[in-house]
């Protein structure tokens, strides 16, 4: 481990030097020096809040630096708008999504270039070169149907196939796989070396170290605004990586959960919704975690949904404690016990021009408000308990927009937490966070299972099912495969389970 002093050689790159930014007062970057030479890939670590997503969205124009230079290929520069580092072949593709949702996948690829013949838009021509790309990443849907309704994951792929249609000299990519499995994933890890082949230049950003260790050419990596450390291959140890981001050795790892109770708190018979999923039978005991795995597109995330009152199931049942249950809305599901936290905490999740406060205490005011006792006093009194429990760091008088992820996703759990409920149902609880903020979400859904909670965990992250749950449930084409105990649910057994036969 070195520290970095960017790329200064000569030929074709893209180079940052000297680097500063500051908001309201608070220097986030601190003469940051970065490079990343044509066809070839940078790997962008460190913690949330390290300053990754600032440095990349100045390189892409969406934010100006306070001074520093910036470089392509040798000539200067300093993109005013993300229009323009477009035009000198500079693409990020986010971490959070920007799809138009009633707009056709097509559409949403070539959103403000729709290709023409004379003065009309030439739709066959838009829909064959959406298939195209679309083939290339190995994604096998119709472009023509709107993004309205599709999957986190598969938007991100629509994201990534409009950065692929511009074809740029550098690409960014902003925790691209946080809401992808493993099988998407290595989708998106070959797209990118297809990329490289071909000349551009990519700095990966992720929160996933394995992915790093592998696709990249070089690693380098940021903590508290500044380059700690560079190493000039792939081939790095996981513990050294994790030992730079946070600043100390670092344990990291799973350990078996505490047994739970044999007293049934959630039973799920029979559970369908036409054309969605079909034949979903479990329960979920008290202490106990259960483990939902499966590709994106399983079914996983719209089980859980009903389960919580979001959508309406057509057929089968639910019960709490030997009580079933009318959920039409989350109201209903709440009343019961049950709490979920959803995957999107941007959209579905918080209210981002709220402060910390505001959205933790939110679902549980028009309850309290009937009582009588929701004062400012008590709003204080909550969030500050809050803080302590979750670990939440920074002013929670300020916008949850300007937190990082991790701490984001702490108030988000805190917003659901602050009545134990019955049931807790997580749905992807760590995505786009780091290492730190994992283990800390880690421990709190511990804690909560072994307060007799009975918890259902959803994650694309395999390893994180594995290591948390106490049995998993196998989701393959809205239905239902298996019920795995721990001791069984191996990766081997589990992938082989999920992907359809058809395919298999």
């Amino acid at each position: 481990m070195v520290a970095t002093d960017g790329v200064t050689g000569a030929g074709r790159a893209l180079v940052v030097t000297d680097l500063v930014k500051s908001f309201a007062g608070v220097t986030v970057l601190h003469s940051v020096n970065l490079g990343v030479r044509a066809g070839s890939v940078v790997g962008l670590i460190g913690e949330n809040g390290a300053g990754k997503s600032t440095t990349s969205s100045i390189i892409a124009g969406i934010q100006q630096p306070d001074s520093g230079l910036m470089t392509i290929d040798g000539v200067a520069y300093a993109p005013a708008s993300p229009a323009d580092a477009l035009a000198s072949g500079v693409a990020l593709i986010h971490q959070e999504i920007r799809t138009v949702p009633h707009l056709s996948i097509a559409e949403n690829i070539f959103l403000g270039r729709l290709p023409r013949a004379g003065l009309r838009v030439d739709r066959d021509a838009m829909v064959e070169q959406a298939r195209e790309v679309l083939r290339k990443l190995g994604i096998d849907i119709d472009p023509r149907r709107p993004v309205r309704g599709l999957s986190i994951a598969m938007q991100q792929s629509i994201e990534i196939a409009k950065a692929i249609t511009r074809n740029p000299r550098y690409v960014i990519f902003d925790e691209p796989s946080a809401s992808l499995t493993n099988q998407e994933t290595d989708r998106v890890l070959h797209q990118i070396s297809v990329l490289r082949e071909h000349g551009a230049g990519i700095i990966y950003i992720s929160h996933r170290l394995e992915e790093v260790r592998t696709i990249s050419d070089e690693i380098v990596c940021m903590r508290d605004g500044n380059v700690v450390a560079t190493w000039q291959s792939g081939d790095v140890p996981q513990r050294e990586l994790v030992r730079a981001m946070v600043g100390r050795d670092f344990v990291f790892g799973h350990e078996a959960p505490a047994p739970a109770s044999p007293e049934v708190v959630l039973e799920v018979h029979d559970l369908s919704r036409k054309g969605v999923f079909d034949g979903i039978d479990f329960t979920v005991a008290k202490g106990e975690i259960l483990g939902i795995a499966g590709l994106v597109g399983a079914g996983r995330t719209e089980v859980v949904r009903a389960i919580a009152g979001v959508d309406k199931a057509d057929g089968g049942a639910v019960t709490v404690e030997g009580r079933k249950i009318r959920l039409r809305n989350p109201g209903h599901a709440l009343k019961a016990g049950i709490v979920m936290v959803p995957e999107d905490r941007k959209q579905q999740g918080l209210n981002l021009t709220l402060d910390s406060s505001r959205n933790i205490v939110s679902p549980w005011e028009r309850i309290l408000r009937v009582r009588g006792i929701v004062t400012k006093g008590w709003i204080n009194r909550i969030a500050e308990d809050s803080r302590t429990a979750f670990d939440i760091r920074g002013s929670l008088d300020r916008p949850v927009v300007r937190l990082s992820g991790g701490n984001q996703q702490k108030v988000l759990l805190a917003k659901w937490l602050v009545r134990q409920p019955k049931v807790l149902i997580l749905d992807e609880p760590t995505r786009g966070v780091d290492v730190g903020a994992k283990m800390s979400i880690y421990a709190i859904i511990r804690d909560y299972a072994a307060r007799g909670v009975a918890v259902i965990l959803v994650s694309s992250e395999l390893e994180e099912v594995l290591g948390l749950a106490h049995r998993v449930l196998v989701m393959s084409g809205g239905r239902q495969i298996a019920v795995l105990p721990r001791d069984e649910a191996t990766s081997e057994t589990v992938m082989s389970l999920a992907v359809p036969q058809t395919i298999a």
